[in-house]
């Protein structure tokens, strides 16, 4: 059976129509602006160059997908790993970083933010489901907006304080049950050294009624008292570290 000259000039149409729109779907999924935005991130940032192992490597001449501590899915950025980078300051509401919408999984562990509170414009980053920004620097109240991270599975706000008096992260406005109102997909949640200041059933109920994921549970020095609520046993197979 012989197809019309038409028949053939119109399938060909509708596969470079049918193409063009997929090229246009899959790259309107990505902005064109991550590797600069990354860069600019990069010369926000103080860190020690002769310290660092990642961010003194980025170049613009570079696929940026492959940067150290830099990971993409279709050339977004969707991990950013600049744990122990030596950074010393550098971040706040206008960063760079709060424009790459894409991060799923950031790690700002190990740094020294020098006792600035932790940015509002976290809740930019509506994609992220680990954050870890344990021992990095940040003090005072923990910012509302982190609540807004409804697809965390993991959040890491540690803090060792090793002297007395010294700075640290606290949850008063909002509180711990604020917090965890709408994280419900969390698996893994540490807030060790972050002042809470809570009573057993406050701290206990918080956790059970916000929290039916949860698994790994980490509380040390964080100025909570006890005992515990009998809602907390409502979640099973719990590790639960630095409760006594």
């Amino acid at each position: 059976m012989r197809i019309p000259l038409f028949s053939w000039l119109f399938l060909i149409l509708i596969y470079y129509v049918s193409l063009s729109v997929h090229v246009f779907v899959v790259s309107s999924q990505c902005p064109s602006d991550q590797k600069s935005l990354l860069l600019q991130l990069k010369n926000s940032l103080k860190f020690d160059s002769t310290s660092s192992k990642k961010l003194v490597k980025w170049n613009n001449g570079s696929d940026y997908c492959y940067w150290e501590g830099v990971s993409c899915k279709d050339g977004c950025v969707s991990h950013l790993d600049l744990s122990s980078e030596s950074i010393s300051g550098g971040l706040d509401n206008s960063s760079a970083l709060f424009d790459l919408r894409h991060i799923e999984n950031l790690n700002l562990a190990y740094n020294n933010f020098n006792n600035i509170q932790i940015p509002s414009k976290f809740n930019k980053l509506n994609d992220l489901s680990y954050l870890n920004l344990s021992n990095a620097g940040f003090v005072g109240q923990i910012p509302i907006e982190i609540s807004h991270l409804i697809r965390l599975v993991t959040l890491d706000l540690s803090t060792f304080c090793y002297f007395p008096g010294t700075p640290s992260l606290q949850l008063e406005n909002p509180n711990l049950n604020v917090l965890l109102g709408n994280l419900s997909e969390l698996v893994e949640l540490h807030l060790d050294g972050v002042n809470i200041s809570a009573h057993g059933a406050q701290w206990c109920q918080a956790i059970s009624s916000s929290l039916p994921k949860l698994r790994v549970l980490s509380l040390s020095t964080s100025n909570i008292s006890g005992p515990f609520d009998s809602s907390l046993l409502n979640v099973s197979s719990r590790e639960k570290r630095g409760l006594g």
